[in-house]
């Protein structure tokens, strides 16, 4: 199908709670606003606001409610996992927010020089503030799953090998506290904060991922649960893969994959040593490395998808723009992919368990590098 009809089909998604005439997703759990009402009142007494983003899509993963006043103060948008988006279409993405006379900075939460890259621009853009304040507030404020508390967490870090002697303050509750991260949506619920710089006092404050209480673009909540800020029971994996798998054939990417060999011809030892597959497996162990072995098994893997995508789009006799041609390829890629990774035919959890292990190699950047939202004409 193509993008109306994956729409059409995710406005039936009753948990979600689309309005019949192509409105909004009513998807607002308690906790959220009570957050928003806090992170609200704390904006007020910020000297600059973090606002994180999601780099595969940097409109999308904005917090529209709080836009008015998060454009209102000093602000500094950091689009985080910038290793999982395409570098030509981010640079383009940074160029842009240039031209609306906006700093904007691509960054990797977990890594500690991209975050000293971050607070350096943090403390160039509060110089003016600096000579007259004792004491400044930064917030980090974002949508659930975009990498707040990973970049809070790097933040203390840094500032903890800074004032070695100093213990972390906690602005709200006054206890000691490090964000916690988690990969699903909604982790975070109280607001913290970090000392980082003394003289003047620099405090950074973490606040919970908070959504809109309507998300008023069809779309845009799809792309918000493909990247993981909404949960993925509240659309439905299925849907989501339907959508992924359409805006890459629309995009035509799978025939840029052209130059694979077939994989399948190339079968290693170890695809026939571990012939069931588990999305555990594409997920990286805590406390093992992966071996050469895991590597190559995962490689030979993500080979094999994208050349059955390749193939299927490369062959497809239908017209892209047709909603029923659409269907019909991305139905024929799902079945396809059942094959690729190894799933029971007569499973009845098999629909479910390919758009699993899907979006594991889509998100974690195994399949390569997107960003999903186009740049706005200049």
């Amino acid at each position: 199908m193509g993008k109306k009809g994956i729409i059409k089909k995710a406005m039936e998604v009753g948990e979600i709670g689309f309005s019949k005439d192509g409105g909004a997703i009513n998807w607002f759990p308690g906790h959220m606003a009570a957050a928003t009402r806090a992170i609200r009142s704390r904006l007020k007494l910020s000297d600059l606001v973090i606002e994180v983003r999601d780099a595969r899509i940097p409109f999308s993963s904005a917090n529209q409610d709080l836009q008015p006043q998060l454009s209102a103060k000093r602000r500094v948008i950091a689009l985080n996992k910038k290793d999982l988006a395409n570098s030509n279409v981010l640079n383009k993405w940074v160029r842009y927010f240039d031209s609306c006379k906006q700093d904007c900075l691509p960054i990797s939460a977990h890594s500690r020089s991209s975050v000293r890259k971050l607070l350096d621009l943090v403390e160039f853009k509060l110089k003016e503030v600096i000579s007259r304040e004792p004491t400044l507030l930064v917030m980090v404020v974002g949508v659930p799953n975009v990498g707040k508390s990973a970049l809070i967490n790097t933040i203390h870090q840094i500032a903890s090998t800074r004032f070695p002697r100093k213990k972390v303050l906690c602005i709200v509750q006054e206890k000691m506290k490090r964000a916690t991260v988690g990969p699903l949506p909604g982790v975070t619920q109280d607001i913290a904060g970090y000392k980082i710089a003394h003289q003047p006092s620099i405090y950074v404050l973490d606040t919970p991922g908070v959504l809109v209480p309507n998300i008023p673009n069809i779309e845009i909540g799809l792309k918000l649960a493909l990247a993981g800020s909404v949960k993925d029971s509240v659309v439905g994996e299925d849907r989501i893969v339907q959508y992924l798998l359409t805006v890459l054939n629309t995009r035509g990417t799978p025939l840029h994959w052209k130059h694979l060999a077939n994989p399948i011809e190339e079968t290693t030892q170890i695809s026939k040593d571990k012939p069931d597959y588990n999305p555990k497996d594409l997920r990286p162990k805590m406390k093992k490395l992966p071996d050469a072995s895991d590597l190559l098994y995962v490689k030979d893997l993500v080979a094999e998808v994208r050349h059955a995508l390749f193939v299927t789009l490369s062959e497809f006799g239908g017209n892209i723009e047709d909603e029923n041609d659409m269907e019909c390829l991305v139905e024929h890629q799902f079945e396809v992919l059942q094959k690729v990774l190894r799933i029971p035919h007569k499973s009845s959890e098999a629909r479910l368990m390919v758009s699993k292990k899907f979006l594991t190699l889509f998100r974690s950047g195994k399949l390569g590098s997107f960003v999903l939202d186009d740049v706005p004409e200049s």
